[in-house]
């Protein structure tokens, strides 16, 4: 194999170079076996190679000895394909070549306190003391401090790199990480002391108390290989002035931060940022602990609430410390009672993202969408709304903190997991781009060879196969999409900002306290109300958890519904149903939409919440609004098809036909209740589903029949009414006729027979009674009466006999009864022959004047025999004044006068005949309007009866909650009961003055 081909198989990119460091005599001696071997190991050879060359340069004895050494020669080679800087630490001070060790491979646990001390005693320092001085001094101490710290952390970096499994390492390398950082604090605060102690005197400097309060990664033990480290301090002085306290104080914190990050003969560690102070960077430097305390009392703003929660004492005084993290947690745990503190939180984040320059968005893994900012947010805004009465989350680190939300239900289990695999792996991204150059960035790499070197350096060890640059970025970005879709879904909760306001009484009363504010909330019952709390929160299983955290909001919102205890007893009659479903209680919590559609139908509607109560697992839909969308008609009609052909049995699929019509009602009702669809989308989705349940029925009729007889005849079922204008509304009856024609040859008596068992069978499987109590669940009714000769004709016709009734022996109003026809199902042909036949019955060259005069009259009969004895005329809304019948009747009159001119008049709906109706000029415009409102609000009223008391009526209601709940499902707002029975009282009379002039010509 040729050389170039070898260094192509190991992964070098730049062949020439590495050639030119294969030649380098500081190899001449080295094993090319063992070389290629190590290698192969490093994620990036090109330059472990360099670095290799580099470290023999200058000490050959050391690194030759690790190179023999094959324990050693992995973990060699791992280090310097991965870090350039810690190898040139390496170079500067090969004595610490012996942090290579064959053990490197196994996890360590180091004690924080092992790492204080290793780091006091190398500036000379007592580690035993609470304040404790250096022997050393200036340069020389910092030189010193700096250079063992490097040690520990490339003794770390061998550990992580050569670790199976890095991000099952991760929380461990950045405990240590924060660790090693408090402990150079302190280190470099006993230097400080010391230095001070030649600017003032020392028993003075010794006076002065200082605690060193890391907040962010360092504060919550989770900091990066290079990072800034966010500090507050707090002074203290028994018996000093303020003057003074505050100068030594300054000088300590200044000196301090020069230890670790002033320019000098080792390089710096990392910057010391004490912009978190109160005030920011215009803020003292250090401040009393009262003064802090003053400040958060009095100035602060949100996001230094936020940032406080992760504030930890890691250096000075651990007296100081202690009362500084007591006296500040009250004030992070009650934060998110601030006005608008959830909004601002969230503002804060939007913030951060549209401050990325463009050149970096598609590359940052730390401030862009999807990436660490996005897991980090939403776990604290969790913890700050949530931690306010529920300690068991407020951990400071973000994996322990995700760990304990979902241990207390803030955050369902595969969510929880989500988060956690996907913030370690962008950790370990991090920590791995951090490591090459130990440069404080956050940027994925654009190049090949970068990537490529990072997908080797952050899988592990445990990885066979190695993983390429195009690998690598199709998991960042299916990291990413994840990440932003948890944020998304967690982080915008709208129960946060509910959660938020809750006071420690709304969910920790006692039971007369409780009751009291149920009461005060609307509650009729707050006796039973506590019965059904109880039953619901009872328990430590997770169940229980998240009933508690939903409960204190639910009861709210409960409460903006018309009747809260209903919403209550149906909300716990839910829950019971569901049992421990893992999906409902978490989608409650987690989605923006579900929990108040809940609350809103259980307290406002009797229909839906009975529906519910037997489909419990509808209640799923209700976090969706793709889940909401009416099945279409041939999707009902393809899913019914299919079923018949599973289960033949015409029980079972009159059944199974039966239940889907109730599952389609329920979707309906909950996607109208939302507010997803319009009336007149209400009506069409409404017919289609019981024009699906009837075609069904018919075929299962059929299929009965023609298993024992032969088929003598087609069947056509033939909608009139509002179904025919697929109009109705729940609870409506299915208006039908019905048509049949023999097959040839066929014995005409035999066939009439057939069909009259047929369509007896189709009504009987639509409406047999089942024993339930449900509105929704009561069989659909079918309704022939609008058959020739009505309820006194024969129930089903032949089309040879329509044709001859027609001719004739028809009357106007079966006429006008045809304006609505509509074939259901049946045979396609014979219900095209039916239309071409009924054509010029109710689309006439002419109306004649004795039959407007029939028209006239039937009309007014209906008013005066059909409306019920005792109905006040201007509150009925069909038969009323004005109502419903009234500008039906117009319409209808308007079309057998005009459509048979005027094609467009041809339509079966109300509302699209009236809008031919103003496009001929036959009515004005306004009236129009006027006419159309009147009908809608009419219809909507009606609906919202049966939404509302799980029963129909034509009546408005008159009692002022029933009308209040009818008023709010036809949109208007709480308390405006009132506004909607003016508007309909107004609509109607003036519909009725309409039709009174253009219906009687008056």
């Amino acid at each position: 194999m040729s050389l170039n081909r070898k260094l192509i198989t190991y992964g070098f990119t730049d062949l020439e170079k590495s050639r030119r460091f294969l030649e380098a005599p500081e190899l001449e001696g080295l094993d090319e076996d063992r070389l290629f071997e190590g290698l192969a190991v490093a994620a990036n050879p090109d330059l472990a190679l360099q670095s290799l060359v580099r470290l023999l340069a200058v000490d050959r004895g050391a690194v030759s000895a690790a190179f023999s050494d094959s324990d050693r020669r992995g973990p060699l080679f791992t280090l310097l394909g991965a870090t350039e800087s810690l190898a040139e630490f390496l170079m500067r001070h090969p004595e610490h070549l012996d942090v290579v060790r064959a053990d490197a491979g196994i996890p360590a646990l180091v004690d924080p306190a092992a790492l204080r001390e290793q780091l006091l005693r190398e500036v000379d320092a007592d580690p035993t003391q609470d304040n404790p001085v250096a022997g050393r001094h200036g340069v020389e101490a910092h030189r010193a401090l700096r250079v063992l710290y490097r040690r520990l952390v490339t003794d770390l970096a061998v550990r992580d790199l050569c670790h199976s499994s890095p991000e099952d390492y991760l929380p461990v390398v950045a405990r240590e990480l924060a660790d090693l950082a408090a402990a150079a604090l302190e280190a470099s605060l006993a230097v400080a002391r010391a230095d001070l102690g030649a600017v003032y005197p020392v028993e003075t400097v010794a006076q002065v108390k200082l605690a060193v309060i890391a907040m962010g990664k360092c504060g919550a033990r989770e900091l990066n290989y290079i990072s800034d480290v966010d500090v507050v301090y707090v002074v203290e002085g028994d018996d000093l002035d303020e003057t003074m306290l505050t100068r030594i104080g300054t000088g300590l914190a200044t000196a301090m931060a020069r230890g670790v990050y002033s320019p000098g003969p080792e390089p710096a560690l990392w910057e010391v940022d004490a912009n978190l102070r109160p005030e920011g960077k215009d803020g003292q430097l250090v401040r009393t602990l009262e003064s802090h305390v003053s400040y958060y009392e009095r100035w602060a703003k949100t996001w230094e609430f936020q940032a406080l929660l992760k504030a930890r004492a890691v250096a000075g005084d651990p007296g100081l410390g202690e009362r500084y993290e007591g006296a500040i947690a009250p004030f992070v745990w009650t934060s998110s009672q601030h006005e608008g503190f959830v909004d601002a939180v969230r503002a804060m984040r939007r913030r951060v993202t549209e401050n990325i320059p463009p050149t970096e968005q598609n590359r940052q893994l730390k401030l862009g969408r999807g990436g660490l900012r996005d897991v980090e947010f939403t776990v604290q805004l969790l913890q700050l709304v949530h931690g306010r009465l529920d300690d068991s989350i407020r951990a400071r680190d973000t994996v322990s903190a995700i760990a304990a939300l979902s241990a207390a239900g803030y955050v369902g289990r595969s969510d929880a997991r989500d988060l956690d695999d996907a913030y370690r792996y962008l950790r370990v991204l991090e920590h791995r781009i951090q490591l090459v150059q130990m440069r404080r960035t956050h940027l994925m790499p654009d190049d090949d060879a970068s990537l490529r070197a990072l997908a080797r350096s952050s899988e592990g060890t445990v990885v066979m196969v190695r993983p390429s640059g195009q690998h690598l970025q199709e998991k960042w970005q299916r990291t990413r999409r994840l990440v932003g879709r948890l944020h998304e879904r967690i982080f915008y909760r709208p129960l946060l900002n509910n959660a938020a306001t809750l006071k420690p009484e709304d969910v920790q009363l006692t039971d007369e306290a409780a009751q009291a504010r149920l009461a005060a909330l609307g509650y009729q019952d707050p006796r039973g109300a506590m019965q059904h709390i109880g039953a619901l929160t009872k328990g430590l299983r997770r169940r229980a958890l998240l009933q508690r955290q939903l409960l204190p909001i639910l009861l709210a919102w409960f409460a903006d519904g018309v009747d809260p205890d209903a919403g209550l007893l149906g909300f716990r009659r839910l829950s019971e149903s569901l049992g421990d479903s893992p999906w409902y209680l978490g989608m409650l919590r987690d989605s923006n939409a579900a929990a108040e559609r809940l609350s809103a139908v259980l307290s406002s509607s009797r229909f839906i919440t009975d529906l519910l109560e037997v489909s419990p697992e509808s209640t799923r839909w209700l976090g969706s609004d793709d889940a909401l969308v009416p099945e279409s008609f041939d999707a009902q009609w393809q899913e019914i098809h299919s079923m018949m052909s599973r289960h033949p049995e015409p029980a079972e699929a009159i059944r199974l036909i039966r239940l889907m019509r109730r599952r389609e009602l329920l979707r309906i009702a909950i996607a109208d209740s939302a507010g997803l669809l319009t009336q007149t989308e209400v009506g069409r989705a409404l017919s289609d589903t019981d024009r699906a349940a009837i075609l069904g029925a018919l075929h299962v009729a059929e299929k009965q029949l023609f298993a024992d007889e032969e088929q003598l005849t087609h069947v056509v079922v033939v909608a009139m009414g509002r179904q025919g204008g697929r109009e109705i509304t729940y609870g409506s009856d299915a208006d039908v006729i019905y048509v049949h024609r023999p097959l040839p040859d066929a014995d005409a008596a035999a066939a009439q027979r057939q069909a009259e068992w047929i369509v007896n069978r189709l009504a009987a499987l639509l409406t047999q009674q089942t024993g339930s109590p449900v509105l929704a669940e009561r069989p659909l009714e079918i309704d022939a009466a609008l058959r020739p000769e009505g309820k006194q004709g024969v129930i089903v016709r032949s089309l040879d006999s329509y044709r001859e009734y027609y001719r004739r022996w028809s009357v106007v109003w079966e006429a006008q009864a045809l304006l609505r026809a509509r074939p259901l199902a049946g045979d396609d042909d014979l219900a095209a022959d039916f239309l071409a036949l009924i054509q010029d019955v109710r689309y006439p060259e002419e109306l004649r004047p004795a039959d407007l005069r029939e028209i006239r009259r039937i009309k007014a009969r209906v008013e005066a025999e059909r409306l019920p004895r005792g109905a006040d005329p201007s509150r009925h809304l069909k038969l009323g004044r004005g109502a419903l019948s009234d500008v039906e009747w117009l319409v209808q009159l308007l079309q057998l006068q005009h459509a048979h001119a005027d094609p467009a008049l041809r339509v079966q709906s109300t509302l699209s005949a009236l809008d031919a109706i103003a496009a001929a000029g036959l009515l004005p415009e306004e009236d129009v309007r006027v006419l159309r409102a009147g009908w809608s609000l009419a219809t909507r009223i009606r609906a919202a009866i049966v939404i509302w008391s799980g029963r129909a009526s034509d009546l408005l209601p008159s009692s002022r909650r029933d009308l209040e709940a009818v008023a709010r499902w036809c949109g208007y707002g709480p308390g405006r009961g009132a506004d909607l029975e003016e508007d309909y009282l107004r609509l109607t009379r003036r519909s009725r003055a309409i039709f009174e002039r253009h219906f009687y010509g008056q």
